[in-house]
């Protein structure tokens, strides 16, 4: 067959062109994101119009920023002005992820050279106004999940449904009380959190049954800069200047699917394996998420189990946020909209206020 088939180009002519491998070709194909014009009924061969070189040079240019798959597509079907927006908030996004990389390098460095934190900021007089709460839901017999708020620390577990979840879920959160009255510098945070649940993790091993396992998500503060710890599909969102963010990742295959580009956020929000995890405390892989954050006062923290978030829309979740409230009547809002969307398991949730002290 000849490169050039009248005004159609082969697959190998047209990824050459696109800078496209063939292999990425065909996924992109199985995904939907760049169909060939022809496929050919004898052979199978793929082939291009040259007018899709467009779309597949944006394609690769996309893919060579690191955006997922997803969310290439939807960019690729919008209109021109629509899609620099796009790219323009994930170039924010990368950007904002690129500081903070740095500054957690920067934290660690001279840490480890006996500095200290090297980050001044005047707002040094920060506290929190906090509530905690957990409830059973309408399907559960037992209550699971662990959640505690204090003056510097905020944390929520989800332990497997069973006596030893429950045990490794108090188990991960009382390794980590300790560190609330520690003196600790910010530079300091991310190696004692890692520290404490090290030993947890070992000791929630210790049972050596496969329902002693749990998520964790959980905060440590030293004046504004906050550590935040991760691990399983609880989740930690922050409110700031009226937009919600979620600033933690589900460690689940289903999340791992959705990465990938070959599940959409919508089928994975009905997928049954939605809550297999990939990564908690007790089971598999104990790899933390760790990550430094500086706080602005008026910020508004929800850290929750997924008996929450799994079953209230993130814009109903949003709302009750932005509704003015003092934190234990928010949550006792959130804790009532799980159970208006028949609250099927244990729920979990921390709210924290930033304020000037």
């Amino acid at each position: 067959m000849r490169g050039v088939r009248g005004r159609v180009l082969t697959i190998g002519v047209f990824g050459r062109l696109a800078r496209l491998s063939p292999k990425a070709l065909r996924l992109y194909d199985d995904l939907g994101l760049l169909r060939p014009a022809v496929v050919d009924p004898s052979s199978g061969y793929r082939l291009y119009e040259p007018s899709q070189l467009e779309r597949a040079r944006l394609v690769a240019w996309l893919r060579r920023l690191g955006m997922p798959l997803i969310r290439i597509r939807e960019i690729c079907e919008m209109p021109s002005d629509a899609a620099a927006c796009a790219i323009g908030a994930y170039r924010d996004e990368i950007s904002a992820e690129a500081r903070a990389r740095e500054r957690l390098a920067t934290f660690l460095v001279d840490y480890l050279s006996g500095k200290g934190s090297p980050m001044s900021d005047p707002r040094t007089d920060l506290g929190i106004r906090y509530a905690a709460r957990t409830d059973i839901g309408r399907d559960r017999d037992t209550n699971e999940d662990t959640a505690y708020a204090g003056s510097r620390l905020l944390a929520v577990a989800d332990g497997m449904r069973g006596p030893l979840g429950r045990q490794a879920s108090t188990t991960a959160v009382e390794a980590l009380k300790p560190l609330e009255s520690a003196d600790l510098p910010a530079g300091a945070l991310l190696n004692a959190l890692s520290d404490a649940l090290t030993t947890a993790d070992e000791t929630i091993r210790e049972a050596g049954d496969p329902t002693a396992i749990t998520t964790l998500t959980a905060m440590l503060w030293s004046g504004p800069q906050l550590a935040l710890v991760h691990i399983g599909d609880s989740r930690a969102y922050l409110l700031r200047d009226g937009a919600l963010f979620l600033i933690t990742t589900d460690h689940t295959h289903v999340q791992a699917l959705v990465d990938a580009g070959t599940l959409t956020p919508d089928e994975a929000r009905s997928h049954p394996d939605r809550a297999l995890l990939a990564r908690a405390l007790g089971h598999g892989t104990a790899t933390l998420d760790l990550s430094l954050h500086t706080a602005h006062p008026g910020d508004r923290y929800l850290l929750c189990s997924d008996g929450l978030s799994a079953v209230v829309p993130e814009s109903d979740l949003e709302e009750a946020l932005r509704t003015p409230a003092d934190p234990a009547t928010t949550v006792d809002r959130l804790v009532a909209l799980a159970h208006t969307h028949h609250a099927p398991d244990n729920i979990a949730c921390v709210v924290a206020d930033v304020v000037t002290v």
